[in-house]
């Protein structure tokens, strides 16, 4: 049986991202003639149409859709036996492709990235700042190696690791009653405006689970984008929020009209750890680099007992 060769499936992929055959015969460093005529050699491989060539570009038929999702699978795995291959024996080397959520990106990820460069000079990293459901398709689609996300979350043909614990803090605004309160517990925000992030963003699921709210309940109907955001709208007497301590040590609400404080009880607000794709061949790599931020967090706490 013949089969289609990688170029090809390359050149498939390629017009699938770019719907036209001269921007995917660019993409792909070949004349349009050769693209096209690769396009074709497959379809007649596979005994199938697998594009629709229009006057003005092209379109996958439902066979050419299918044949693209395998593509990009046979792709990425060929991929990883190259980089498995090139880097048996020689871990953090190379490319590799991490992503982490904005409420750890900013706080995390520079010390973590400076211990890499300088331990590991040989190990090329690429960075992607994104919401949790998104890199974690990422890591299933063969895009990304690794991404630093907060849990629980739901994580479906992804392995985790747990590197740490972040607390959850109190964040109002200075004259506000909570604020200055004797005791101060979770429960006390459920009869507040208690201001979230906007959907999608994994530390309102774990904000409204502490505060046993109703997901659908906010102070606001505008959600924060970002916790440097949800700490202006704090500070502007919108309403109180939670904080992750690992934000808060970094400086998040620096310069800001806000009182940070712990709950009575230390309030554990999310797990933070590493994921990757289950079978990746760059597991190994995964947990190494899940052990630097283990050291970070570890530091960050360090830091707050000596205060």
């Amino acid at each position: 049986m013949q089969l289609p060769t990688l170029r090809q499936l390359q050149f498939l992929c390629a017009l699938a991202d770019e719907r036209s055959f001269s921007r995917a015969a660019e993409v792909c460093n070949v004349t349009q003639p050769t693209l096209s005529s690769a396009i074709k050699e497959v379809e007649t491989l596979l005994g199938v149409q697998l594009v629709e060539r229009e006057a003005r570009g092209a379109s996958l038929t439902p066979a050419g859709e299918e044949a693209v999702e395998r593509a990009r699978v046979i792709i990425s795995s060929a991929a990883d036996l190259v980089t498995a291959a090139q880097q048996a024996g020689a871990p953090l080397s190379g490319p590799f492709h991490l992503g982490a959520i904005p409420t750890l990106a900013p706080y995390l990820l520079p010390r973590t990235l400076a211990s890499l460069r300088d331990d590991h000079p040989e190990l090329k990293l690429y960075l992607r700042e994104d919401q949790t459901d998104r890199l974690l398709d990422g890591l299933r689609k063969r895009q990304l190696d690794a991404a630093l996300i907060a849990l629980p979350w739901p994580t479906p043909g992804i392995e985790t690791e747990i590197l740490g614990e972040d607390e959850f803090l109190f964040i109002g605004p200075t004259d506000h009653k909570l604020s200055t309160a004797e005791h101060l517990r979770p429960e006390d925000l459920a009869s507040e405006d208690l201001l979230l992030l906007e959907d999608g963003h994994c530390l309102r699921d774990h904000a409204v689970s502490i505060c046993a709210l109703n997901s659908s309940r906010s102070g606001s109907d505008i959600g924060a984008t970002s916790l440097a955001t949800l700490v202006q709208m704090v500070a502007g007497g919108l309403g109180i929020s939670l904080v992750p301590r690992i934000a808060a040590e970094a400086g998040v609400a620096a310069g800001a009209d806000v009182t940070i404080r712990p709950f009575e009880t230390p309030v554990i607000g999310r797990q933070i750890g590493i994921a990757w794709r289950a079978g990746s061949s760059r597991e190994v790599d995964a947990r190494l680099i899940g052990e630097v931020a283990r050291r970070v967090l570890a530091g960050c706490q360090g830091e707050t007992s000596a205060r």
